[in-house]
């Protein structure tokens, strides 16, 4: 009787075989996904392992390359920036108050016939009178908002204090309403209440949209009033404090500019259109001062 024939003892594939291997089986799993499109496939490149000293061949970059850098772009991770620092909205504010406000100024004196340095005197008291005022009204108007959020988080802990059962069925019921199933929502509603301090940040994250963790500086409102306004302000007096000639005008085109890159800048930071926002801000900046030099003229005229 004939000795079975044992089967060839093959040694085991090297860590270079190895990661050959695994980058053919990736390849063919990219074009199995990229099978069902209309576009035909592109020529399969195999990669066998070397076999001497020479170099590494290249492979040329096909649509499954393309497609990983997509996705890896489309996958990196995104950052949300700050919306409750307090800073914003008193920056864009105090700049569009500064520059319509001496605009307007100027073009109201301007149009009753005041003397450059009647035009330059008034710009810098609207100016200084501006910025102290709105960094003013700014600081008054944050620390209200924060003090008032303070007395609601206040309210929140006594009547935790006084019902936390009926707190607690409250948080539930606004996770259903929500979306959340009842006993889901139940169950994680008992689970935030054993924590007090953490219910009531809850209760007034939910019923009054506000995170009291994450307040609004007040200092940070007033300080990015006061510059923006002072750079908004200053852009119409340029032409007066440098002695251009046709000074007036050259003051009411600056403005016209900086009011219409100002909008855009501001639309394109809150991702809106750029020529939609810089034109909104455009006409709003050129009605104020339209009006304010048409009263300047009529009053000019009989006012000596």
């Amino acid at each position: 009787m004939p000795a079975p024939v044992s089967a060839p003892l093959l040694p085991p594939p090297s860590e270079e075989l190895t990661s050959v291997m695994e980058l053919n089986s990736l390849i063919g799993l990219t074009e199995e996904l990229d099978s069902d499109r209309s576009a035909p496939p592109e020529p399969t490149v195999v990669l066998t392992p070397r076999t001497g000293a020479g170099p590494r061949p290249r492979r040329e970059p096909g649509r499954a390359d393309t497609r990983r850098g997509l996705l890896g772009a489309r996958h990196r991770p995104l950052v949300h920036r700050d919306v409750s620092g307090g800073w914003l909205r008193p920056a864009v504010f105090g700049a569009m108050d500064g520059l319509v406000t001496n605009a307007s100024l100027i073009a109201g004196v301007g149009g009753g016939g005041a003397a450059n340095h009647t035009i330059v005197l008034t710009g810098l008291a609207g100016l200084i009178a501006g910025a102290f005022s709105m960094a003013t009204g700014e600081y008054i108007s944050v620390c209200s908002q924060n003090e008032l959020t303070e007395a609601e988080v206040q309210v929140e802990q006594l009547q935790h204090w006084r019902n936390p059962e009926g707190e607690e069925r409250e948080l539930a019921e606004a996770y259903v309403k929500r979306g959340v199933a009842p006993d889901l929502a139940e169950a994680v509603a008992q689970q935030i209440s054993v924590d007090p301090k953490e219910a009531v940040k809850v209760h007034i994250r939910e019923e009054l949209g506000i995170d009291p963790d994450d307040l609004p500086s007040p200092w940070t409102a007033a300080g990015a009033s006061f510059a923006s306004f002072t750079v908004g302000a200053l852009l119409p007096l340029l032409p007066y404090l440098f002695g251009a000639p046709a000074a007036f005008v050259m003051a009411l085109v600056l403005a016209a500019v900086a009011s219409f890159a100002g909008g855009a800048s501001v639309a394109q930071l809150t991702g809106r259109p750029p020529l939609r926002g810089g034109l909104r801000q455009f006409g709003l900046g050129a009605l104020a001062t339209g009006m304010t030099f048409l009263t300047g003229l009529l009053v000019g005229a009989h006012v000596s």
